[in-house]
């Protein structure tokens, strides 16, 4: 069953979307990404979800949520309209984090830090960097347990996606040639890959119809057949390969 918002906390101070904080009607507190996130976002945010936990990444639990239309109406927040009414995509807000910075990546763990590196190649999701002199790495640090958690996934399935660039610029980049290069690590990770994309069909039927209208009549710019054939490249040859 969908979840209703029943209370919307205010807006988040970080991240490209902004997403709003919000408690639901199961008492727990979620940052929501609704109608300003746009429509390609929560579906690409909902797959990498259920793909991502499959793998076995630490992503927060997420919701479908439905936002009704007398909060927003009556929300005295700015932007509200950023929000919209409606179903939105919902991950569980993570008490003690901040956002990862460079000097707590040497305290990730190398199998961690392999694996995001590893989905994000495969899903095509560059939007995660992060120097010496700054970035937009997309991860937080659990201060209260020193783990990393894993959020946005909104760019992933990215058309203009460029592996080079990817090579270069990723937070976990000095950990590709550890993996292409090992045909031990390759193959292990071709069946964790096999086994997170089993998840993909069932996630697609529980996405909500109208995600895939922008507007009326307007249709979304997601096509889940070229998202499912991207996904599938995993035990091809050319998918360990760093080109264009």
């Amino acid at each position: 069953m969908t979840l209703q918002i029943v209370e919307i906390l205010g807006r988040a101070k970080q991240g490209v979307t902004l997403p709003f904080k919000c408690r639901a009607e199961d008492g727990e507190v979620y940052y929501v990404k609704g109608r300003g996130a746009a429509r390609r976002s929560l579906i690409a945010e909902y797959l990498c979800g259920h793909l991502g936990q499959a793998f076995g990444l630490p992503i927060p639990s997420f919701e479908i949520v439905d936002v009704p239309e007398p909060l927003i109406e009556y929300a005295q927040i700015a932007d509200i309209a950023a929000l919209g009414s409606g179903l939105a995509f919902a991950s569980c807000a993570v008490p003690h984090v901040q956002e990862l910075n460079y000097a707590q990546l040497a305290k990730v763990d190398i199998q961690l830090s392999r694996d995001v590196l590893m989905f994000d190649w495969w899903v095509r999701n560059a939007d995660r960097t992060l120097t010496a002199h700054g970035g937009n790495p997309n991860l937080l640090w659990d201060q209260q347990h020193s783990k990393l958690v894993v959020i946005d996934h909104n760019q992933a399935f990215d058309e203009d996606f460029d592996p080079l660039v990817f090579a270069e610029s990723h937070v976990f980049n000095a950990h590709l040639p550890a993996i292409f290069e090992d045909m031990l690590e390759r193959d292990a990770y071709t069946n964790r890959l096999s086994a997170a994309f089993e998840v993909f069909e069932q996630a697609c039927d529980n996405l909500p119809e109208e995600w895939f209208w922008a507007d009326d009549g307007v249709p979304a710019q997601f096509n889940i057949d070229a998202a499912r054939e991207l996904l599938s490249r995993f035990n091809k040859d050319d998918f360990w390969r760093i080109a264009r």
